[in-house]
């Protein structure tokens, strides 16, 4: 599954980036939790410098713009890809 952070305080940019980002997930009809990070301790643990931020199985791909829907389909097909390719290998190993 999918672990999905929005960065910023919550401002409208940051409502914005969260709606597309739950357009491209239900178009992948991805499992993913979402989670939006507003503590600005929290959001300093990332290499962002201007928010809104998108970070997907903890890698920050986005920060201080709003992406297209399509760039997110294809972060998350990259990360559900990664996610895929770790299970096959975590399963030869039993």
């Amino acid at each position: 599954m999918l672990r999905v952070k929005i960065l910023g305080p919550g401002c409208f940019k940051c409502r914005m980036l969260e709606a597309i980002a739950v357009d491209a997930l239900e178009a992948l009809e991805a499992e993913a939790t979402l989670e939006h990070v507003t503590d600005f301790a929290d959001i300093a643990k990332y290499p962002i410098l201007f928010t809104p931020g998108l970070v997907i199985n903890e890698k920050l791909v986005c920060g201080g713009r709003i992406p297209s829907v399509e760039e997110v389909i294809a972060w998350v097909k990259d990360a559900m890809a990664k996610e895929e390719v770790g299970n096959v290998s975590s399963d030869k190993s039993d």
